[in-house]
């Protein structure tokens, strides 16, 4: 055996042994991986759905308070997200506020377009089973009920302030992050957050008095 190939046997068995190897991919990595094409893109594009898709669904859901929604959201934001790689540019190396921001732009637009919330009631009465209980349902009603009344009055705010609200509260980006996104001063943002928290606990309040 030569010098050159037991080298070679000792890299893969180091390779292959348990718990050791390469360090996991940045998702700026990543992000550089999907702009090309073939199986490392693909490869790199799933990694990204596995890292970050539970995170989108839950922000697509507090934002919409449906679950077909959410789940809609979430295929759209990643479609996004693949149809614009090579293009998009992350503010850091965390793919998570621009998927959140396009998130958001994807709900507004949906909104926009016609509030789907009529057909809520018939959404959530397919529920999965263990979820078909009278009390798990009533119980479910009643956390939809106040997450919609909750984005009303998100909707109600001054525009500034629904977009900090959307990222900071909704989606807890971090005020440096909402910052980049934004284009304005960390200072701003919170500023805003704080102004739309105080807006919001009026609105509540109005309505649920009405």
């Amino acid at each position: 055996m030569t010098e050159a190939s037991a080298d070679s046997i000792g890299v893969l068995a180091l390779t292959d042994a348990p718990g050791v190897g390469p360090p996991p991919e940045s998702d700026a990595d990543l992000w550089q991986a999907i702009a090309g094409d073939g199986p490392r893109a693909h490869a790199a594009f799933t990694e990204l759905f596995q890292r970050h898709a539970e995170a989108v669904w839950n922000y697509a859901y507090r934002l919409t308070a449906s679950w077909a929604q959410a789940d809609d959201l979430l295929s759209t934001a990643f479609l996004a997200a693949w149809r614009t790689r090579g293009r998009a540019v992350l503010t850091r190396d965390s793919a998570r506020p621009w998927l959140f921001t396009v998130t958001a732009r994807l709900a507004r637009d949906e909104r926009r377009a016609g509030a789907r919330l009529t057909a809520l009631a018939q959404r959530l009465s397919r529920t999965t089973p263990e979820r078909d209980h009278a009390d798990a349902v009533a119980e479910g009603d009643l956390a939809e009920r106040r997450l919609r009344r909750v984005l009303a009055a998100v909707d109600r705010l001054p525009r500034a302030e629904r977009e900090v609200v959307r990222l900071c509260l909704l989606g807890e980006v971090s005020t440096a992050d909402a910052a980049r996104l934004l284009g304005i001063a960390e200072a701003s943002v919170r500023a805003r957050t704080s102004r739309a928290r105080a807006r919001l606990r009026g609105l509540i309040e109005e309505e649920s008095d009405d």
